[in-house]
């Protein structure tokens, strides 16, 4: 099972960015999306072979994911149950025979922190759906999960210390998270190595490579020994984003 996770940062500027180049090379069973910036209306994507799923904000222009798949899912929701946090397109969760795969876009704290307590609210609720459909079946989470989680995953730790997405909350979240049964797949098979997945678009910040590693494949803990690869594409442009990329023993006949 191939999977490959992008936030594309507005999927039609990401369009002309060489996206699709970069989906028929990776010719992967699942590609999920973040921050797809659109409505349904607002795009047709001859995608042959794939279903395709979209969730949109209500808000035109902001966040959204979407997911396309080679095997039809057995079901398909959208947000995860809670009306204080559906409205913005950040949830697409797919059932197959073997796993759920959930394809989220965090929310961002903002700058000043703006967001944070709401934020904190978020991380709860989401992290309580996840154990709802992992208590069912093993889980897949990817996207952008907008926090750097330890000091290897960011180029500036110190000046970054209470910055949106490097905060000790956010921080403590994903630790909350992994210490609920997941795993970051990366760490797994890559427990040293320092990869960056975000750059700022300012200060030239990706060619010193100043950049934060906030896109994820988060597994199940008990399906952590399915994994063979968990990669992150530094070398893809398009975005302020790379996409990151998973490969498990499921075959796409189980998906």
């Amino acid at each position: 099972m191939h999977l490959i996770s992008w936030n594309v940062n507005g999927l039609r500027a990401c369009l002309g960015k060489g996206f699709l180049d970069f989906f028929r090379a990776a010719d992967a069973d699942v590609f999920c999306l973040q921050e797809t910036k659109l409505q349904p209306h607002q795009i047709e994507l001859e995608l042959p072979g794939y279903h395709q799923y979209w969730n949109s904000a209500e808000k035109k222009g902001y966040s959204g994911t979407a997911l396309f798949t080679r095997t039809a899912p057995q079901s398909v929701s959208y947000g995860i149950g809670a009306a204080q946090h559906d409205t913005e397109g950040r949830v697409i969760t797919a059932e197959f025979s073997d796993f759920y795969l959930v394809n989220c876009y965090t929310p961002n704290s903002q700058d000043g922190l703006k967001r944070l307590d709401y934020r904190m609210e978020w991380e709860d609720a989401f992290r309580a759906y996840l154990l709802a459909l992992d208590a069912k079946k093993p889980v897949i989470l990817c996207g952008d999960l907008n926090v750097a989680h330890t000091e290897m995953d960011i180029k500036n730790a110190k000046t970054n210390r209470m910055s949106a997405g490097f905060t000790d909350q956010e921080r403590g979240k994903m630790t909350e998270l992994l210490d609920a049964g997941f795993a970051d797949s990366f760490r797994v098979l890559h427990p040293d190595e320092v990869k960056y997945s975000w750059w700022s678009y300012r200060f030239h910040a990706r060619e010193k490579n100043a950049g934060w590693r906030i896109d994820y494949f988060i597994v199940s803990r008990r399906i952590a020994d399915r994994i063979r690869a968990a990669e992150i594409h530094n070398e893809i442009f398009g975005s302020d984003h790379c996409p990151v990329e998973l490969i498990l023993n499921f075959s796409e006949e189980n998906a």
